[in-house]
């Protein structure tokens, strides 16, 4: 007589063989992951920014690819040379004069052959500073090597932030025309790239909202992209303006220099400080006239702090708080790319969110039993 086996063992055994077979599947893919994540890691930032370049400029490309007979590769390579000389062209021009500026500057501190000018005895007049400012400034005039000797460690390290500084917008300036390139790459295969897009969507949240969260990402990114330009061309020409007045030598270039780094990104300081210098060493200003004109134009450097607010969040499907909110602290933590990402996962959080009040199954169940047509 044979022993009936137990039911609930052979149960047990087959789900514990089960999950230890799915915990080893889980196990091998986050690793993989982890793996993946760790080789495209040092590429990630720049393959976001092309992403953001390419989502920003494609309904350009496919207007000129519809003008020269649906050529997306033609229409890719226009674009990219035509950014390329637009940005590399006055960004180049303008780093390796300012490049070129702080070594001079550098080299003439340490071999005792920058004169400074004699300061205005109105200087000193000047409320809590002017007293101090006024000798320090004298000093520097009569005995420019007494004063570096004394100020040796501050003048050190502030060489060593301009020079950090310096190469830190070359740099940024490289990224930005790289993943202009690798953007042109990206709207050549522009319609594969959408259809990828709306998989991944459907495949996360569903097919009922895959489609449109892929748009929601597309309008955010475009709404921020297109809100830096506008706030860019009108802080250049706030600061074009500024320069006109204070009578600045070439003020319209300086204009097209502040647009075209606005464009990337890079602080209108660039612009507005050699500016400021002329007006208090090289420009023939009287001490208010120097005061008047630098507020002027540190006011129309500051714009952006004040049209950001009012240009961003436009066009896109989430409250402007939410995407404003979404770039502020975006660009708070990881900078200029981190407002992208910061307004594009906020409005996707309160899209999805606001969809999951929307559905909610007990309202639902009792609006059913509340309407007498219900065929329940």
């Amino acid at each position: 007589m044979s022993i009936p086996s137990n039911p609930d063992r052979e149960l047990e055994h087959r789900i514990a063989s089960r999950l230890l077979d799915v915990l080893i599947r889980a196990g091998l893919i986050l690793a993989m992951t982890l793996l993946c994540y760790r080789v495209f890691a040092p590429f990630l930032p720049l393959m976001i920014w092309a992403v953001i370049l390419a989502v920003m400029i494609y309904p350009l490309h496919q207007s000129i690819a519809r003008r020269i007979g649906g050529r997306q590769g033609l229409a890719a390579s226009l674009l990219v040379v035509t950014g390329l000389v637009l940005i590399a062209g006055p960004a180049t021009v303008l780093m390796s004069s300012l490049g070129d500026g702080v070594h001079q500057f550098v080299n003439d501190v340490r071999n005792n052959t920058l004169v400074i000018p004699a300061p205005r005895a109105s200087i000193a007049e000047w409320p809590v500073i002017g007293e101090r400012l006024y000798a320090a400034w004298s000093m520097a005039h009569s005995d420019l090597p007494a004063l570096v000797s004394s100020m040796q460690p501050k003048i050190g390290d502030l060489t060593k932030s301009a020079l950090a500084f310096v190469a830190g917008i070359g740099i940024s300036l490289m990224q930005f025309l790289a993943a202009f390139v690798i953007a042109g790459i990206i709207m050549a295969f522009g319609a594969s790239g959408a259809r990828s897009c709306r998989a991944i969507s459907n495949r996360i949240v569903g097919v009922e909202r895959g489609a449109k969260m892929a748009e929601l990402s597309t309008s955010t990114i475009r709404a921020v992209a297109l809100g830096v330009i506008g706030i860019a061309f009108i802080q250049a020409t706030l600061v074009g303006g500024a320069l006109l007045i204070a009578g600045v030598p070439w003020a319209g270039v300086l204009a097209v220099v502040a647009l075209v780094l606005g464009i990337a990104q890079v602080p209108a300081a660039v612009v507005i400080l050699p500016a400021i210098v002329y007006l208090w060493v090289g420009g023939d200003y009287s001490t208010a006239q120097s005061i008047g004109y630098t507020i002027l134009l540190v006011l129309s450097g500051l714009a952006d702090n004040i049209l950001k607010p009012l240009l961003l969040g436009r066009g896109v499907e989430a409250p402007m708080p939410v995407v404003l909110l979404g770039a502020l602290g975006g660009m708070a933590t990881n900078g200029i790319l981190g407002m992208f990402l910061g307004a594009t996962l906020l409005a996707l959080g309160y899209q999805l969110f606001m969809s999951w009040v929307a559905h909610d199954p007990d309202i639902a169940a009792s609006t059913e039993k509340s309407d007498p047509t219900s065929p329940c």
